[in-house]
């Protein structure tokens, strides 16, 4: 895993959120993730195809940072993760992929990025379409935590 890539995601996801959310995540420990169950409730997953590397990305919501995240975002609350809050993920993870590249064309990189999948529902596992090690990075918010996964042969 080159660290190269793991950066521009980590800034971009701080910078959406604090943007779009005027919420500032605080990053914690880096480690590498064993398995593939997702650690929140509702996984944005977004790739970066390039002919110098494939590099996955997965941003996954408890359901109290998301649905704040909704609300603040969105002006409105749902009781549960519903087609709005997927939608939104979707975006949040075409916004962090979007900043995320940007950075690294100004490293040399070109990249194509995959259109954002998103699933939802307790204990759901993250298939990462890139292969190799997973970097795993969790957020700490006022109202809870979510985790960044950046997967890169």
């Amino acid at each position: 895993m080159d660290v190269r890539f793991v950066n521009p995601v980590l800034d971009s996801i701080v910078n959406v959120l604090s943007t779009m959310a005027s919420m500032t995540p605080e990053p914690g420990q880096l480690s590498l993730k064993q398995g593939s169950q997702a650690l929140g409730v509702v996984t944005g997953i977004i790739d970066f195809k390039g002919s110098q590397a494939h590099v996955s990305t997965a941003i996954s919501f408890s359901k109290p940072v998301v649905l704040e995240i909704t609300e603040r975002m969105l002006r409105t609350r749902p009781d549960d993760v519903n087609d709005i809050v997927e939608d939104l993920v979707g975006e949040i993870s075409n916004m962090m992929a979007g900043g995320a590249k940007g950075k690294l064309e100004q490293e040399g990189y070109d990249f194509d990025l995959t259109l954002p999948s998103v699933i939802t529902g307790e204990n759901h596992e993250v298939q990462h379409r890139a292969t190799g090690t997973i970097i795993l990075l969790p957020f700490k918010t006022e109202v809870g935590e979510f985790f960044v996964e950046v997967c890169s042969g």
